[in-house]
């Protein structure tokens, strides 16, 4: 497995590079599995990186569709109710109404939220890009933007997440800053590889 660091999330990425590459894939994934292959490539195509999808659920709720967080996000997608609702009136008849419990809606939402994220991201190619998308999920589009912003203002590389826009914070808390620049870490490196290797695809990072 591929790690990448950067000197500023060195601790992070170190405990997820030790991690053991079959950290366990839950036995509840499986029954998903038919479902987020034809869900994916539905909205991305044939070539969709269904392992980088499967390493989100994995990383989100451990494919437990009753997840609840503190903070009130539900779900194996962990959406909170009103993205779950913004997503359910973006696409009404992919989605109909939110239903964030439901796995075959989180699925679905999910992938279709990951495909409008990455629409609007421009990056130096397929890995770099889905990791803008993995950090717009988990903490808005806004401050990626904003976090690119900054980065060039730095001399750093806009188009380029690990290494370059993940050293900089454009404003948020130090707690939120630190969990957003860990989520594509241990997405893309920690678990897509896991799913990759038991045959779930190919992943953007990793094929």
């Amino acid at each position: 497995m591929r790690c990448t660091t950067s000197l500023l999330i060195l601790s992070i990425a170190s405990a997820i590079c030790a991690a053991p590459l079959f950290a366990a894939i839950p036995n509840s994934a499986q029954q998903h599995r038919s479902s987020l292959v034809r869900n994916a490539r539905a909205v991305w195509g044939i070539d969709a990186p269904v392992a980088s999808f499967a390493a989100q659920f994995q990383q989100e709720s451990a494919w437990n569709a009753n997840a609840l967080s503190p903070v009130g996000a539900k779900g194996m997608a962990q959406f909170m109710p009103a993205t779950a609702n913004w997503i359910a009136e973006q696409y009404p008849d992919d989605l109909g109404n939110a239903q964030p419990t439901n796995p075959s809606w989180a699925i679905r939402a999910l992938v279709q939220y990951d495909f409008w994220l990455y629409t609007r991201i421009r990056a130096k190619n397929a890995c770099e890009r889905l990791a803008f998308t993995l950090s717009a999920y988990n903490g808005g589009l806004g401050w990626v933007n904003r976090d690119k912003t900054l980065a060039s203002g730095k001399g750093l590389d806009p188009l380029v997440w690990f290494g370059s826009v993940e050293r900089v914070n454009a404003g948020r808390s130090p707690a939120n800053w630190q969990e957003n620049r860990a989520y594509p870490q241990r997405i893309l490196w920690r678990y897509e590889p896991m799913y990759v290797a038991a045959n779930w695809g190919s992943g953007a990072c990793n094929d």
